[in-house]
């Protein structure tokens, strides 16, 4: 909560920009919809476990009496807005778990972070341990 350290005198830009993050909550909710739809049908047919959502997403902050109301507002707003992201990259990492498990290309001069679980994929252009993978 840094903003409320620099909140004095710097009403107006943070009301000017409240538009813009508020504006992305809509594509939250939406991408929220589908990708629930799509965790639902689509993972028992793969036979993945489910994702538990509540291990993910927790809006708990707003209920702390010391917080003023509109700092309750953005702790709802960014408890369910990074939980569902990272609920999210859960269910995108299991879905390319399943579909893939083939590393990136690594590019030397390129900045990369892969997930942790690409430790586990195949190497880039090893057509030999992808034959044997499939053989499986």
């Amino acid at each position: 909560m840094r903003f409320m350290r620099y909140l004095p005198g710097r009403n107006i830009p943070h009301l000017l920009t409240a538009p813009f993050i508020f504006s992305v909550l809509l594509p939250l909710v939406l991408l929220d919809i589908f990708l629930e739809v799509y965790h639902r049908i689509c993972f028992p047919v793969y036979g993945i476990a489910y994702v538990k959502r509540r291990e993910f997403i927790r809006v708990d902050r707003h209920r702390l009496r010391y917080i003023p109301w509109y700092a309750k507002i953005n702790c709802a707003y960014c408890g369910y807005a990074n939980g569902l992201i990272e609920y999210a990259r859960t269910i995108a990492g299991e879905t390319e778990k399943y579909w893939c498990s083939i590393k990136h290309k690594n590019d030397p001069g390129a900045i990369f972070f892969p997930p942790e679980y690409h430790r586990d994929f195949l190497a880039y252009g090893d057509e030999k341990a992808y034959r044997n993978f499939i053989k499986k």
